[in-house]
């Protein structure tokens, strides 16, 4: 079976709370670690009412309080928000306190509007230049290599696995560059999948940290014991998609029947094409898709995302999915 993760937003449910989000977030963390997923990521998002992961190393330090075994990292954490030496301390932090069970995935975008800039009293347009420098001194402040005039504590030597994150050429090319993995977020942006895996893996320089080249892929899974079933608990995530996209994101929103019936055809069309990299469904549906974007993809591994209004509905679909692929 190909090694599966679980990638989280920490969703707010509509009349639900922060709080309840994030002991949401523990116990998907504790099934999917009991379920045998490989690593449970967190991504970084601002001033959003709906999700509940901005400051993203402390709930990764909730997630490895909660759990014993399963890797925790970002998914990514959006590093023109911040400096290195701050994420190295962060990071340095959470391996200390879980050590060999700590990734650090590095996305360029914002993570939220214009206006996150001003909040953050940052150049986020000079920050996004800067990212390739700003990663190469990240790893350095871990790993040492090349030696900076001062060493971060907590941070140095810190045996964290960085990852390069993408959803368009860019992050294939810098991961490939410098010798990481990498993973593409094709669960909400798919256009650029197939180009970016092929310019990785043709561009790829081994590093002292990786060999050959590594990718992972992300795709919507909502399982269930049916495929009404799995269409109906998927609405959820239909909503939060056509709220996000019509600049009104809100909070989760319980299931409704017939949801995509009613739609008009732009929106329609839209979560079709977002749903290029999906599996919803019963097993049999999940698998079907799963082993076809497997083989369309090579990925050598897989991150499922995807939210239902019920958390234990989240839970069930996790054991679904890993029950059918193997």
């Amino acid at each position: 079976m190909i090694p599966l993760s679980v990638l989280d937003l920490v969703p707010v449910r509509q009349n639900g709370t922060v709080s309840e989000a994030l002991h949401d977030a523990a116990a998907l963390a504790r099934c999917a670690e009991a379920a045998g997923y490989k690593r449970f990521w967190v991504a970084e998002h601002h001033a959003m009412d709906g999700i509940a992961g901005g400051a993203t190393a402390v709930v990764l330090a909730h997630i490895g309080q909660a759990t014993s075994t399963i890797r925790i990292g970002s998914g990514g954490i959006m590093l023109p928000n911040h400096n290195p030496w701050v994420i190295a301390e962060q990071f340095g932090t959470l391996d200390a306190l879980f050590p060999g069970r700590v990734d650090l995935g590095l996305g360029r975008a914002p993570g939220a509007d214009g206006r996150l800039a001003q909040a953050l009293r940052k150049d986020l347009m000079r920050s996004a230049e800067n990212f390739p420098h700003d990663v190469v001194e990240l790893r350095a402040l871990l790993t040492g290599e090349p030696e900076l005039a001062m060493r971060a504590t907590p941070g140095y030597g810190a045996q964290v696995e960085m990852w390069m994150l993408g959803s368009s050429l860019f992050g294939a090319q810098l991961a490939a560059m410098l010798g990481l993995p990498y993973a593409f977020a094709s669960h909400f942006a798919p256009d650029h999948l197939d180009a970016a895996l092929a310019l990785y893996r043709k561009e790829f320089s081994p590093s002292q940290w990786l060999e050959r080249p590594h990718a992972m892929a992300a795709m919507t899974v909502i399982a269930a014991d049916s495929d009404e079933e799995a269409v109906l608990l998927a609405s959820s995530m239909d909503q939060s998609f056509v709220a996000l996209r019509s600049g009104t994101p809100g909070r989760l929103q319980p299931p409704v029947p017939g949801y995509r019936q009613s739609l008009p055809p732009s929106a329609l069309a839209m979560l079709e094409h977002m749903r290029q990299a999906s599996a919803v469904g019963s097993p049999a549906t999940v698998h079907d898709r799963i082993a076809r974007f497997v083989e369309r993809t090579q990925a050598d591994e897989l991150i499922v995302a995807g939210a239902t209004y019920d958390p234990i509905a989240r839970h069930k679909s996790l054991e679904l999915t890993a029950k059918a692929l193997n």
